[in-house]
């Protein structure tokens, strides 16, 4: 059987796999009062990366030895079924509407420990159906089997889905594409996020393109930079890495 394309799987001894990895140890030791157990992750605009990011930060997490479940909640263009290869003719939106069981609509991977739950059947009303008080306590019931709760939304100016599963999570991830998103985009991403208050774990910068400099140059470059310049939000208290003068 072909493997889905995901790095932490085809090559897992590669810096990129590797700074995967330290994302993960990131999340865990970003509280200590609160375990972080459901996250969603969501970007400013479409294509950044925000599937590519679940995916690998799924792998991960379940490779550490937590139980993991990823969840496509882009009802509108789900990719997760064409990430792992898996069917998506029945999903969550199915599970939620009670067309089938939770035994019936989750999929095993090659993975140990991880699981995944794919969109399903595109309903009329995506925002609507999130918003029920079936998904929240799905997720609450999810949090008694699993140790990691990975939501996949849309972006989140394009819909308000990713806002509205935030108030469910324990945090959440904010992906950027370099030389991609626009400043003002990213900027507006945050304040949306921050306006139902959900908690803001990081923003994963991701497609930035290094010059090849070693082994420990592309860590440097890949957390802080291309100019080595990070960003405060001093309301916060927060860094936030900054690759270019473009972003």
């Amino acid at each position: 059987m072909e493997k889905p394309d995901i790095i932490t799987i085809k090559d897992p001894k590669s810096p990129i796999a590797e700074a995967y990895r330290t994302l993960r140890t990131n999340i865990q030791f970003s509280s200590f009062d609160k375990k972080i157990q459901t996250i969603v992750i969501t970007s400013s605009g479409p294509s950044e990366g925000k599937s590519t990011t679940s995916s690998n930060l799924a792998v991960v997490m379940a490779e550490s030895g937590n139980k993991t479940i990823l969840i496509d909640c882009d009802q509108r263009k789900p990719k997760l079924n064409k990430v792992f290869l898996k069917s998506n003719s029945i999903g969550l939106s199915d599970l939620l509407v009670g067309k089938v069981t939770f035994e019936e609509a989750v999929q095993k991977t090659e993975i140990p420990n991880l699981n995944i739950l794919t969109s399903g059947t595109r309903p009329p009303n995506p925002a609507e159906l999130l918003a029920s008080e079936k998904m929240k306590k799905f997720v609450e019931t999810l949090r008694e089997t699993y140790d990691c709760i990975i939501l996949d939304t849309p972006p989140v100016i394009a819909v308000t889905d990713a806002q509205l599963l935030s108030r469910y999570a324990d945090g959440c991830l904010l992906v950027v594409a370099s030389g991609q998103a626009e400043r003002a985009a990213a900027m507006k991403a945050k304040e949306l996020l921050e306006k139902v208050d959900a908690k803001i774990l990081g923003v994963v910068l991701n497609k930035l393109e290094v010059q090849e400099k070693g082994y420990y140059g592309y860590y440097y470059h890949y957390y802080y930079g291309v100019d080595g310049e990070r960003v405060q939000d001093k309301s916060k208290g927060r860094w936030f890495k900054k690759a270019s003068a473009n972003t």
